[in-house]
């Protein structure tokens, strides 16, 4: 579905999906917090604040309400139920008219172990805190185990303490529900179930738990489909079923021993709802789709020509993209911009000023920064008089892209961009 435009006046429902308890919120601000952000969370009690008690649908209210209680504009709401979207606490449903209408579905959040357990969340959440934080949580919330063998279970049957009588209404009411968090495919089954001979492997092993493990896997890994091919072999039990632990374990083996750390995620694209409107076919609007269709660390290694960006530069994406909460496109066009200006260098120094400034501008996708990045460089060029300035610009500036002839290194640099895409 295209991107929709959200208005404050379109109106919305609140379906509770859900049971919410004072440990559930507990684990949303410990667990989900550090990766989805404060807004989303905020976004989270919101709604369920509105659904008043343990009613099951809430009465039709409209998004400025949610403005005025979270003081915050409406693209930022939107992305904050996106964010919800994405970790499986919000399902989204869109009915189109004069005025648009949404159906807010609300899950429950996992529990400490299924967090900690589960392939995705628990490898980023890791990242987002670091190693003692995320050491004190699985000491905080592990499962306490007592040794009941020299016990006897004395414990009552329900038969043997009811009676069954044929007027009893039971209750249908609200149940803690649970949203899988669900990935598009990342590898192609038919090409990895084709590739296993079938003398070894079950024709079971692939149920739909285990292509989601797969999936997630391969998602957070960057995994193709011929590596998991061996992953998968490797780990396949006596039963010819894959040993769903071990997949995670030399998944994440493999991951750290090709690049020293746990993955984050930098390695996602713009998403769709922040892209330019297509429908340029200008110079400039080939450069947006480029910067607005590769992650940056795609983007930096397609720049140095095939060479793996440094644990250097990773960690300066890292900063942008999740301490400063840059969308991916905006930090390939700082990168770009920077990379040109400063001697093909990306100075981790030089670049947090920047950043610091384009963050506060509020720039959300290439256009935006592309625009911004000329302006505040001609502002400079004035100030310093520096003339020379024409000579280390990026290759978008200060031409019309459309019109214009290229020079000769200009149209390497754009041949450059475009490899990925041809």
């Amino acid at each position: 579905m295209e991107n929709v435009t959200l208005l404050p006046a379109d109106r919305y429902v609140i379906f509770n999906k859900t049971i919410l308890t004072e440990f559930d919120k507990e684990t949303l601000i410990t667990f989900y917090e550090p990766i989805i952000g404060h807004l989303a969370v905020s976004l989270y009690l919101t709604l369920w604040n509105d659904l008043d008690g343990i009613k099951q649908i809430s009465r039709e209210l409209n998004h400025h309400h949610l403005m005025s209680i979270l003081k915050c504009p409406l693209n930022a709401i939107k992305e904050a139920r996106e964010t919800l979207e994405a970790v499986s606490l919000v399902k989204t449903y869109f009915k189109g008219g004069d005025v648009n209408n949404y159906i807010y579905e609300l899950y429950s959040p996992l529990s400490p172990n299924e967090f900690l357990t589960h392939p995705i969340l628990n490898v980023v959440l890791y990242n987002n805190i670091g190693d003692a934080e995320f050491s004190y949580l699985k000491k905080r919330y592990q499962k306490v185990k007592i040794d009941t063998r020299d016990y006897v279970d004395i414990s009552k049957k329900l038969d043997e303490v009811y009676v069954a009588q044929s007027d009893i209404k039971l209750f249908e009411g609200i149940e803690r529900s649970l949203n899988d968090i669900e990935c598009n495919d990342q590898v192609d089954f038919d090409l990895i179930i084709s590739s296993i001979p079938k003398g070894i492997i079950n024709e079971r092993a692939f149920n739909k738990k285990t292509k989601e493990l797969i999936n997630q896997l391969a998602f957070i890994y960057k995994i193709d489909s011929l590596k998991m091919v061996e992953l998968i072999r490797s780990v396949l039990n006596e039963y010819g079923m894959i040993d769903k632990t071990a997949l995670r374990q030399v998944a994440r083996k493999m991951y750290q021993f090709n690049n020293g750390a746990l993955p984050t995620l930098i390695y996602r694209s713009q998403p769709e709802y922040l892209k330019t409107p297509s429908g340029d076919n200008s110079m400039r609007g080939k450069i947006i789709k480029v910067f607005e269709n590769i992650n940056p660390v795609d983007f930096l290694r397609n720049k140095y020509r095939g060479v793996k960006p440094t644990n250097a530069d990773i960690k300066i994406i890292e900063m942008l993209i999740i301490d400063l909460e840059m969308s991916p496109a905006v930090v390939n066009v700082l990168l770009d911009y920077v990379l040109r200006k400063n001697n093909n260098r990306l100075s981790r120094a030089y670049i947090e000023t920047i950043a610091g400034q384009w963050k506060r501008a509020g720039l959300k996708n290439a256009s935006e920064a592309m625009d911004f990045a000329e302006k505040e460089n001609k502002k400079l060029s004035k100030k310093f008089n520096k003339s020379e300035e024409s000579s280390i610009e990026p290759v978008w500036f200060n031409k019309d892209n459309q019109k214009e002839e290229l020079t000769k290194e200009e149209q390497m640099e754009v041949e450059n961009l475009f490899k990925e895409f041809k």
